[in-house]
């Protein structure tokens, strides 16, 4: 086992051995936990993004003419190289439903 990666048996509870694992290997997995709930969030987001702009029924250039949203703004939302605010997306749901129920779309 190399020095770089030192564990410190600290308990054995229940029979199962517990180990606490150095600082820096604690923080790199966080770190890699929190970019991966990161990117999901995205996905979700653009996902959900794309799923509104289609019940729209309209392409991402009028869409985004329609609703005043730079393309590439909405192009990044929808790729998830961005995301979209949740309270903009429930404001543009919110208004795509009225449009439609209005007759408008």
């Amino acid at each position: 086992m190399s020095n770089d990666y030192q564990i410190e048996v600290s308990a054995i509870a229940g029979g199962i051995l517990v180990e606490k694992l150095d600082q820096a290997d604690l923080e790199a997995d966080r770190g890699n936990r929190l970019r991966e709930v990161a990117t999901n969030n995205k996905r979700l987001m653009a996902d959900a993004f794309m799923t509104v702009r289609k019940e729209a029924g309209m392409n991402r250039k009028d869409f985004s003419e329609w609703l005043g949203i730079p393309y590439r703004t909405m192009q990044d939302w929808e790729r998830g190289v961005s995301q979209v605010p949740e309270y903009v997306l429930r404001l543009i749901a919110y208004k795509v439903m009225m449009e439609k129920e209005r007759g408008n779309l």
